[in-house]
């Protein structure tokens, strides 16, 4: 089964992509930690990607349809894959089409803009082993010190309010079209984001007949 995820940035869809992934052994595949680990390594991919990325904005299509092309083709997804963050856009759906790439099941996880704002400009990570926290719901043991190894946690440039407010409104304008186009193809499953994400996860599942 082909998937792809939707939501706005910081609905848990990669964490749910995850879950679904582990349940029926398909690969999850997160466009948004491929082009952070391009930028990372300082790939001419990463390079392109990172002007955008700062600024919340999207990474051009030819950029990401690239990336993701040579992904899918591993013989890990020859079976089904998970898309977590492609396609953003109408143009970029349909170029999957294009590219002879049938969804099976487009699942949303939707969640208000409020609750978003309050998710992402807590969260946190090392910038050593990349371990992720929350200052309220998973915090550090000491602040500012990673847990797991002697790095710092900081606050990603792209979990900014100034940035979380920019990816929002870039979603509603050009992510949230998505809907209607998988809904007119019968292929649109919506759950509404919980405040536990075992709560989450049992809506996810059943929507998708797991």
């Amino acid at each position: 089964m082909n998937m792809i995820f939707l939501g706005a940035p910081g609905s848990g869809k990669g964490t749910q992509a995850e879950v679904v992934s582990e349940k029926l052994n398909i690969p999850a595949i997160s466009t948004g930690n491929m082009l952070r680990e391009a930028v990372k390594n300082g790939t001419p991919a990463g390079l392109a990607a990172q002007a955008y990325m700062v600024k919340g904005d999207l990474v051009p299509d030819e950029t990401v349809i690239g990336i993701i092309q040579e992904r899918i083709a591993k013989d890990d997804a020859k079976k089904g894959f998970i898309l977590d963050g492609f396609p953003r856009t109408v143009e970029q759906a349909k170029a999957l089409e294009d590219m002879g790439i049938n969804i099976d099941l487009a699942v949303e996880i939707a969640v208000a803009d409020e609750k978003i704002c309050k998710r992402m400009g807590g969260r946190r990570v090392c910038e050593a082993c990349g371990s992720s926290y929350h200052v309220e719901f998973k915090p550090t043991k000491v602040e500012g010190k990673c847990d797991i190894c002697p790095g710092n946690v900081v606050q990603r440039v792209d979990d900014k309010p100034e940035t979380v407010l920019s990816r929002l409104e870039t979603y509603h304008e050009k992510t949230e079209p998505l809907r209607d186009f998988y809904s007119e193809r019968g292929k649109l499953k919506s759950v509404p984001g919980q405040e536990e994400i075992a709560d989450t996860t049992a809506l996810t599942l059943k929507a998708i007949g797991v």
